[in-house]
């Protein structure tokens, strides 16, 4: 018989309460990890997907694009920003066709889709066999930050570049060039289709961009992609210093099995 009623609530207590607190730490442990945090709760609302966007990597939304779409969704080795600049944004696509012309409201159009472009878009302007031709400069740039665009992609030229880096608005473009669209050009039509440096993109659909280049990623399948990059960014972040320690890439393979 038991000693004492003390002796009776001891025994009848401890191992319940042994097996809440194994229950309680396993579940923090879990909810605690890190790759757990990094994958769980896909936002589902426009800014939230764009926030986290903004803090994964390029290589490894590309990544996670081919592994998923079975598509290559980067823009190529020509596409680069004007200033180190990183940026997740909506597309608005622009085309402007290439004309010689002398109507002077040739390019009103694109004027007028620059100022309905919301806060988070991504200017994404096709300009016809345009390396050479400048898509936009310091003006339209002024008026794409003043209206809060997360940057722009331009299958084209760039100029005015000391004053946009001046503002600190973002722009990957296929070279810096002098040169004007005016009265070469029409305006063709915005948040329309288009073929960007060779990836499709269409009006919605999410650009990132950082110094590794620029992705393209269909608005349908935003959250399933984050989600997988999320995931090979927290594997290759924990293997940095696996190598170091092990002195061996072979070892960190192994052991995390991402490349």
């Amino acid at each position: 018989m038991f000693a004492s009623i003390q002796d009776l609530l001891r025994k009848k207590f401890t191992i319940p309460l042994l097996l809440l607190v194994a229950v309680s730490a396993a579940l923090l442990i879990f909810a605690l990890h890190p790759l757990r945090a990094q994958t769980a709760d896909v936002p589902k609302d426009d800014n939230s997907l764009l926030e986290a966007y903004r803090h994964v990597e390029v290589a490894s939304v590309s990544d996670a694009l081919e592994q998923v779409t079975g598509k290559k969704m980067y823009m190529s080795h020509r596409m680069r920003p004007i200033f180190p600049s990183k940026f997740a944004g909506i597309a608005l696509t622009v085309r402007l066709k290439e004309e010689e012309n002398e109507n002077p409201t040739a390019l009103n159009g694109m004027l007028s889709a620059i100022d309905a472009g919301q806060k988070n878009s991504v200017w994404v302007m096709v300009v016809d066999n345009g390396a050479d031709i400048a898509g936009m400069g310091g003006l339209m740039g002024t008026a794409m930050s003043a209206r809060n665009y997360s940057g722009a992609v331009i299958d084209g030229g760039v100029r005015d570049v000391g004053y946009l880096q001046k503002i600190g608005f973002p722009v990957f473009a296929l070279g810096i060039v002098p040169s004007t669209s005016v009265h070469h050009y029409r305006f063709a039509g915005a948040n329309i289709p288009v073929v960007c440096d060779g990836v499709s993109v269409n009006p919605g659909d999410i650009i990132v961009a950082d110094a590794d280049g620029v992705v393209v990623v269909p608005r349908a399948s935003a959250g399933k992609i984050l989600a997988l990059s999320q995931e090979l960014d927290y594997k290759e972040h924990s293997m940095y210093a696996i190598i170091e320690k092990a002195k061996s890439i072979v070892e960190a393979v192994k052991q995390v099995g991402r490349l």
